[in-house]
Protein backbone atom coordinates (compact mmCIF):
# COMPACT_ATOMS: atom_id res chain seq x y z
CA UNK A 1 0.00 0.00 0.00
CA UNK A 2 1.53 3.36 -0.97
CA UNK A 3 2.35 5.51 2.02
CA UNK A 4 0.37 8.41 0.49
CA UNK A 5 -2.85 6.43 0.67
CA UNK A 6 -2.28 5.39 4.27
CA UNK A 7 -1.84 8.99 5.43
CA UNK A 8 -4.33 10.69 3.10
CA UNK A 9 -6.90 12.70 5.08
CA UNK A 10 -10.55 12.03 4.18
CA UNK A 11 -11.68 14.21 1.29
CA UNK A 12 -15.18 14.78 -0.08
CA UNK A 13 -15.63 14.73 -3.85
CA UNK A 14 -18.93 15.87 -5.37
CA UNK A 15 -19.86 13.78 -8.41
CA UNK A 16 -22.70 11.80 -9.93
CA UNK A 17 -23.08 8.48 -8.13
CA UNK A 18 -23.04 5.38 -10.35
CA UNK A 19 -25.80 2.81 -10.00
CA UNK A 20 -23.98 -0.13 -11.57
CA UNK A 21 -20.69 -1.94 -11.16
CA UNK A 22 -19.78 -1.18 -14.77
CA UNK A 23 -20.24 2.56 -14.22
CA UNK A 24 -18.31 2.53 -10.92
CA UNK A 25 -15.29 0.86 -12.53
CA UNK A 26 -15.27 3.12 -15.60
CA UNK A 27 -11.85 4.74 -16.00
CA UNK A 28 -13.26 8.20 -16.67
CA UNK A 29 -15.39 8.18 -13.49
CA UNK A 30 -12.52 6.84 -11.41
CA UNK A 31 -10.18 9.45 -12.86
CA UNK A 32 -12.58 12.18 -11.73
CA UNK A 33 -13.17 10.95 -8.19
CA UNK A 34 -9.60 9.80 -7.51
CA UNK A 35 -8.10 13.16 -8.54
CA UNK A 36 -7.32 14.18 -4.92
CA UNK A 37 -5.31 10.98 -4.60
CA UNK A 38 -3.62 11.01 -8.00
CA UNK A 39 -3.20 14.73 -8.55
CA UNK A 40 -5.47 14.46 -11.55
CA UNK A 41 -3.36 11.87 -13.36
CA UNK A 42 -4.91 9.71 -16.05
CA UNK A 43 -6.03 6.25 -14.94
CA UNK A 44 -3.71 3.81 -16.66
CA UNK A 45 -5.36 0.54 -15.65
CA UNK A 46 -8.24 -0.82 -13.56
CA UNK A 47 -8.28 -4.44 -12.43
CA UNK A 48 -11.37 -5.81 -10.71
CA UNK A 49 -10.13 -8.26 -8.07
CA UNK A 50 -13.34 -9.13 -6.20
CA UNK A 51 -16.96 -8.15 -5.62
CA UNK A 52 -18.47 -8.79 -2.20
CA UNK A 53 -22.25 -8.65 -2.28
CA UNK A 54 -24.05 -7.38 0.80
CA UNK A 55 -26.60 -4.63 1.48
CA UNK A 56 -24.00 -2.38 -0.13
CA UNK A 57 -21.56 -3.92 -2.59
CA UNK A 58 -17.84 -3.85 -1.83
CA UNK A 59 -15.79 -3.75 -5.01
CA UNK A 60 -12.07 -4.44 -4.74
CA UNK A 61 -9.90 -2.76 -7.38
CA UNK A 62 -6.23 -2.44 -8.31
CA UNK A 63 -5.65 0.94 -10.02
CA UNK A 64 -2.55 2.46 -11.62
CA UNK A 65 -2.03 6.02 -12.85
CA UNK A 66 0.00 7.49 -15.67
CA UNK A 67 3.32 8.75 -14.40
CA UNK A 68 3.64 6.12 -11.65
CA UNK A 69 3.17 2.75 -13.40
CA UNK A 70 5.09 0.90 -10.68
CA UNK A 71 2.62 1.99 -7.98
CA UNK A 72 -0.63 0.08 -7.62
CA UNK A 73 -3.40 1.53 -5.50
CA UNK A 74 -5.45 -1.23 -3.92
CA UNK A 75 -8.89 0.26 -3.27
CA UNK A 76 -12.33 -0.89 -2.22
CA UNK A 77 -15.45 0.93 -3.44
CA UNK A 78 -18.44 0.61 -1.14
CA UNK A 79 -21.81 1.61 -2.54
CA UNK A 80 -25.28 0.53 -3.63
CA UNK A 81 -24.45 -0.93 -7.03
CA UNK A 82 -26.80 -3.20 -8.98
CA UNK A 83 -28.91 -3.53 -5.83
CA UNK A 84 -32.43 -4.91 -5.49
CA UNK A 85 -33.43 -3.02 -2.36
CA UNK A 86 -37.06 -1.96 -2.30
CA UNK A 87 -37.70 1.77 -2.50
CA UNK A 88 -34.18 2.61 -3.59
CA UNK A 89 -31.05 2.78 -1.47
CA UNK A 90 -28.95 5.36 0.30
CA UNK A 91 -30.66 8.23 2.08
CA UNK A 92 -29.70 9.98 5.30
CA UNK A 93 -28.21 6.77 6.70
CA UNK A 94 -25.67 6.71 3.87
CA UNK A 95 -24.82 10.38 4.31
CA UNK A 96 -24.34 9.91 8.04
CA UNK A 97 -21.75 7.23 7.37
CA UNK A 98 -20.08 9.60 4.90
CA UNK A 99 -19.97 12.32 7.53
CA UNK A 100 -18.60 9.87 10.06
CA UNK A 101 -15.53 9.31 7.89
CA UNK A 102 -15.22 12.99 6.95
CA UNK A 103 -15.94 14.68 10.29
CA UNK A 104 -15.70 12.16 13.15
CA UNK A 105 -13.17 9.41 12.38
CA UNK A 106 -10.17 11.77 12.08
CA UNK A 107 -10.75 12.85 15.71
CA UNK A 108 -11.08 9.38 17.24
CA UNK A 109 -8.35 7.42 19.01
CA UNK A 110 -9.90 4.09 18.02
CA UNK A 111 -9.24 1.73 15.11
CA UNK A 112 -11.49 2.52 12.13
CA UNK A 113 -11.24 1.72 8.40
CA UNK A 114 -9.21 4.14 6.30
CA UNK A 115 -11.49 5.97 3.84
CA UNK A 116 -9.45 8.54 1.90
CA UNK A 117 -12.25 9.70 -0.44
CA UNK A 118 -16.01 9.97 0.01
CA UNK A 119 -17.91 10.65 -3.22
CA UNK A 120 -21.24 12.36 -2.50
CA UNK A 121 -24.32 13.49 -4.38
CA UNK A 122 -26.00 15.12 -1.41
CA UNK A 123 -29.08 16.40 -3.20
CA UNK A 124 -29.94 12.77 -4.03
CA UNK A 125 -28.66 11.44 -0.67
CA UNK A 126 -26.22 9.06 -2.36
CA UNK A 127 -22.55 8.31 -1.90
CA UNK A 128 -19.73 5.89 -2.69
CA UNK A 129 -16.86 5.29 -0.28
CA UNK A 130 -13.37 4.91 -1.72
CA UNK A 131 -11.59 2.91 0.95
CA UNK A 132 -8.29 1.16 1.43
CA UNK A 133 -8.53 -2.47 0.33
CA UNK A 134 -8.07 -3.81 3.84
CA UNK A 135 -8.17 -7.43 2.71
CA UNK A 136 -5.17 -6.82 0.46
CA UNK A 137 -3.46 -5.17 3.44
CA UNK A 138 -3.91 -8.38 5.45
CA UNK A 139 -7.00 -7.45 7.47
CA UNK A 140 -9.30 -10.24 8.64
CA UNK A 141 -13.02 -9.46 8.73
CA UNK A 142 -14.84 -11.60 11.24
CA UNK A 143 -17.65 -13.75 10.00
CA UNK A 144 -20.69 -13.15 12.17
CA UNK A 145 -20.66 -16.88 13.00
CA UNK A 146 -16.99 -16.87 13.99
CA UNK A 147 -16.63 -17.33 17.77
CA UNK A 148 -15.07 -14.59 19.87
CA UNK A 149 -13.11 -15.30 23.01
CA UNK A 150 -12.92 -13.27 26.20
CA UNK A 151 -9.59 -11.62 25.34
CA UNK A 152 -10.85 -10.48 21.94
CA UNK A 153 -13.97 -9.09 23.53
CA UNK A 154 -11.92 -7.18 26.09
CA UNK A 155 -10.03 -5.55 23.23
CA UNK A 156 -13.17 -4.59 21.29
CA UNK A 157 -14.62 -3.12 24.50
CA UNK A 158 -11.44 -1.07 24.77
CA UNK A 159 -12.15 0.28 21.29
CA UNK A 160 -15.74 1.12 22.26
CA UNK A 161 -14.46 2.93 25.35
CA UNK A 162 -12.22 5.06 23.09
CA UNK A 163 -15.31 5.94 21.04
CA UNK A 164 -17.54 6.66 24.02
CA UNK A 165 -15.13 9.09 25.67
CA UNK A 166 -15.37 11.26 22.53
CA UNK A 167 -18.78 12.57 23.61
CA UNK A 168 -17.63 16.26 23.32
CA UNK A 169 -17.84 15.80 19.53
CA UNK A 170 -21.62 15.64 19.85
CA UNK A 171 -21.72 19.37 20.60
CA UNK A 172 -20.33 20.14 17.13
CA UNK A 173 -22.35 17.60 15.16
CA UNK A 174 -26.09 17.87 15.69
CA UNK A 175 -26.69 15.73 12.58
CA UNK A 176 -25.94 12.63 14.67
CA UNK A 177 -29.36 11.25 15.67
CA UNK A 178 -30.66 9.57 18.80
CA UNK A 179 -31.68 6.49 16.87
CA UNK A 180 -33.40 4.55 19.64
CA UNK A 181 -35.80 7.45 20.08
CA UNK A 182 -36.66 7.39 16.37
CA UNK A 183 -36.94 3.59 16.23
CA UNK A 184 -39.20 3.42 19.28
CA UNK A 185 -41.46 6.10 17.83
CA UNK A 186 -41.78 4.59 14.34
CA UNK A 187 -43.68 1.47 13.31
CA UNK A 188 -41.04 -0.16 11.10
CA UNK A 189 -43.06 -3.39 11.07
CA UNK A 190 -46.60 -4.04 12.21
CA UNK A 191 -46.78 -5.81 15.58
CA UNK A 192 -48.29 -8.78 13.75
CA UNK A 193 -45.38 -9.02 11.30
CA UNK A 194 -42.84 -8.61 14.08
CA UNK A 195 -44.51 -11.43 15.99
CA UNK A 196 -44.32 -13.67 12.92
CA UNK A 197 -40.60 -13.07 12.63
CA UNK A 198 -39.95 -13.68 16.32
CA UNK A 199 -41.74 -17.01 16.12
CA UNK A 200 -40.05 -18.28 12.96
CA UNK A 201 -36.96 -20.50 13.00
CA UNK A 202 -34.87 -17.83 14.70
CA UNK A 203 -36.67 -18.43 18.01
CA UNK A 204 -34.69 -21.59 18.81
CA UNK A 205 -35.19 -22.57 22.45
CA UNK A 206 -35.79 -19.07 23.77
CA UNK A 207 -38.34 -18.90 26.60
CA UNK A 208 -41.84 -17.78 25.69
CA UNK A 209 -41.48 -14.78 27.99
CA UNK A 210 -39.10 -13.03 25.57
CA UNK A 211 -40.88 -14.04 22.36
CA UNK A 212 -43.72 -11.56 22.70
CA UNK A 213 -43.63 -8.75 20.12
CA UNK A 214 -45.87 -6.69 22.40
CA UNK A 215 -43.40 -6.92 25.28
CA UNK A 216 -40.46 -6.17 23.00
CA UNK A 217 -42.07 -3.06 21.55
CA UNK A 218 -43.08 -1.83 25.00
CA UNK A 219 -39.61 -2.53 26.35
CA UNK A 220 -38.04 -0.60 23.47
CA UNK A 221 -40.24 2.43 24.18
CA UNK A 222 -39.40 2.26 27.89
CA UNK A 223 -35.69 2.00 27.10
CA UNK A 224 -35.91 4.99 24.75
CA UNK A 225 -37.59 7.10 27.45
CA UNK A 226 -34.96 6.07 29.97
CA UNK A 227 -32.17 6.80 27.49
CA UNK A 228 -33.47 10.34 26.90
CA UNK A 229 -32.64 11.31 30.49
CA UNK A 230 -29.15 9.79 30.52
CA UNK A 231 -25.72 11.18 29.56
CA UNK A 232 -25.23 10.82 25.80
CA UNK A 233 -22.16 9.79 23.87
CA UNK A 234 -21.18 8.68 20.39
CA UNK A 235 -22.36 5.15 19.63
CA UNK A 236 -21.50 2.74 16.83
CA UNK A 237 -25.06 1.42 17.01
CA UNK A 238 -24.57 -1.93 15.25
CA UNK A 239 -21.56 -3.54 16.92
CA UNK A 240 -22.29 -7.22 16.24
CA UNK A 241 -19.39 -9.58 15.38
CA UNK A 242 -19.82 -9.20 11.61
CA UNK A 243 -18.77 -5.54 11.94
CA UNK A 244 -15.44 -6.31 13.63
CA UNK A 245 -12.07 -6.76 11.92
CA UNK A 246 -8.46 -7.50 12.88
CA UNK A 247 -5.62 -5.71 11.07
CA UNK A 248 -2.40 -7.38 9.97
CA UNK A 249 -0.81 -5.75 13.03
CA UNK A 250 -3.36 -7.50 15.25
CA UNK A 251 -5.52 -4.49 16.17
CA UNK A 252 -9.27 -5.00 16.43
CA UNK A 253 -11.60 -2.36 15.06
CA UNK A 254 -15.16 -1.67 13.92
CA UNK A 255 -16.46 -1.13 10.40
CA UNK A 256 -19.88 -0.20 8.92
CA UNK A 257 -20.73 3.11 10.57
CA UNK A 258 -24.07 3.79 8.90
CA UNK A 259 -25.91 3.60 12.23
CA UNK A 260 -23.71 6.11 14.06
CA UNK A 261 -25.87 7.73 16.72
CA UNK A 262 -25.95 9.35 20.13
CA UNK A 263 -27.18 7.62 23.25
CA UNK A 264 -26.22 5.95 26.51
CA UNK A 265 -23.03 3.88 26.39
CA UNK A 266 -24.86 0.75 27.57
CA UNK A 267 -26.70 0.40 24.25
CA UNK A 268 -23.40 -0.39 22.51
CA UNK A 269 -21.87 -2.46 25.30
CA UNK A 270 -24.91 -4.65 25.96
CA UNK A 271 -25.48 -5.28 22.25
CA UNK A 272 -21.81 -6.06 21.64
CA UNK A 273 -21.18 -8.38 24.57
CA UNK A 274 -24.36 -10.40 24.07
CA UNK A 275 -23.87 -10.79 20.31
CA UNK A 276 -20.18 -11.75 20.12
CA UNK A 277 -20.02 -14.31 22.93
CA UNK A 278 -21.78 -17.67 23.19
CA UNK A 279 -24.44 -17.57 25.89
CA UNK A 280 -22.55 -19.67 28.44
CA UNK A 281 -19.37 -17.62 27.98
CA UNK A 282 -21.26 -14.34 28.26
CA UNK A 283 -23.01 -15.46 31.42
CA UNK A 284 -19.71 -16.44 33.01
CA UNK A 285 -17.60 -13.45 31.95
CA UNK A 286 -19.86 -10.46 31.22
CA UNK A 287 -19.49 -8.87 34.66
CA UNK A 288 -15.71 -9.10 34.42
CA UNK A 289 -15.78 -7.66 30.91
CA UNK A 290 -18.05 -4.82 31.97
CA UNK A 291 -15.55 -3.91 34.69
CA UNK A 292 -12.82 -3.94 32.04
CA UNK A 293 -14.86 -1.55 29.90
CA UNK A 294 -15.37 0.85 32.84
CA UNK A 295 -11.64 0.81 33.57
CA UNK A 296 -10.92 1.55 29.90
CA UNK A 297 -13.28 4.55 29.98
CA UNK A 298 -11.37 5.95 32.97
CA UNK A 299 -8.01 5.21 31.34
CA UNK A 300 -8.94 7.11 28.19
CA UNK A 301 -10.14 10.21 29.99
CA UNK A 302 -13.83 9.52 30.52
CA UNK A 303 -15.92 9.40 33.68
CA UNK A 304 -17.16 5.88 34.33
CA UNK A 305 -20.05 5.21 36.70
CA UNK A 306 -19.67 2.74 39.57
CA UNK A 307 -20.05 -0.94 38.73
CA UNK A 308 -23.41 -1.45 40.44
CA UNK A 309 -24.97 1.37 38.42
CA UNK A 310 -23.30 0.16 35.23
CA UNK A 311 -24.51 -3.40 35.81
CA UNK A 312 -28.10 -2.23 36.12
CA UNK A 313 -27.75 -0.08 32.98
CA UNK A 314 -26.20 -2.99 31.08
CA UNK A 315 -29.00 -5.38 32.07
CA UNK A 316 -31.69 -2.92 31.03
CA UNK A 317 -30.10 -2.11 27.66
CA UNK A 318 -30.21 -5.66 26.27
CA UNK A 319 -33.51 -4.85 24.57
CA UNK A 320 -31.88 -2.58 21.97
CA UNK A 321 -29.78 -5.23 20.23
CA UNK A 322 -32.52 -7.83 20.54
CA UNK A 323 -34.91 -5.58 18.61
CA UNK A 324 -32.34 -5.08 15.82
CA UNK A 325 -32.25 -8.81 15.14
CA UNK A 326 -35.98 -9.35 15.67
CA UNK A 327 -36.69 -7.12 12.65
CA UNK A 328 -33.87 -8.46 10.45
CA UNK A 329 -35.07 -10.09 7.23
CA UNK A 330 -32.32 -9.79 4.60
CA UNK A 331 -29.35 -11.42 6.36
CA UNK A 332 -28.13 -15.01 5.94
CA UNK A 333 -30.55 -16.99 8.22
CA UNK A 334 -27.89 -18.77 10.34
CA UNK A 335 -26.45 -15.35 11.26
CA UNK A 336 -29.88 -13.95 12.10
CA UNK A 337 -30.74 -17.02 14.18
CA UNK A 338 -27.52 -16.90 16.21
CA UNK A 339 -27.75 -13.17 16.92
CA UNK A 340 -31.44 -13.30 17.82
CA UNK A 341 -30.97 -16.24 20.18
CA UNK A 342 -27.91 -14.82 21.93
CA UNK A 343 -29.54 -11.43 22.42
CA UNK A 344 -32.87 -12.94 23.42
CA UNK A 345 -31.11 -15.14 25.96
CA UNK A 346 -29.49 -12.01 27.41
CA UNK A 347 -32.89 -10.29 27.72
CA UNK A 348 -34.20 -13.36 29.56
CA UNK A 349 -31.07 -13.79 31.71
CA UNK A 350 -31.11 -10.20 32.89
CA UNK A 351 -34.85 -9.75 33.24
CA UNK A 352 -34.63 -6.68 31.00
CA UNK A 353 -38.37 -6.28 30.49
CA UNK A 354 -38.99 -6.47 34.22
CA UNK A 355 -36.27 -3.91 34.97
CA UNK A 356 -37.69 -1.48 32.44
CA UNK A 357 -41.21 -1.92 33.84
CA UNK A 358 -39.95 -1.07 37.33
CA UNK A 359 -38.10 2.04 36.15
CA UNK A 360 -39.70 5.38 36.99
CA UNK A 361 -40.06 6.91 33.55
Amino acid sequence: MPHALQTFLPTEVHADIPETLIAATDSAWLEQVLAPLSGGAKVESVELTDVIKAMAAKVRLAVTFAGEPATTYHLCLKGFLDHDLPGGAGGLTTLREADFYLKIAPHLAMETPHCPIVVTQRDKQQCVFVMEDMIHAGTHFFNALEPFNVDQTAETLEQLARLHVASPLLREHDWIPCRIEAVAGTQYLTPERLQELMLDERRGNLPEAVLSAERLLLGLKQLARWNADQPQTLLHGDCHPGNVYRTAAGKLGFTDWQLIQRGHWSLDVAYHLASVLPEAVAEQHEAQLLKHYLEAVQKHGGNAVDFDTAWLDYRRAQVYGYYQWAITQRVHPPITHQAFRRLGAAVARHGSYELLAQQRL
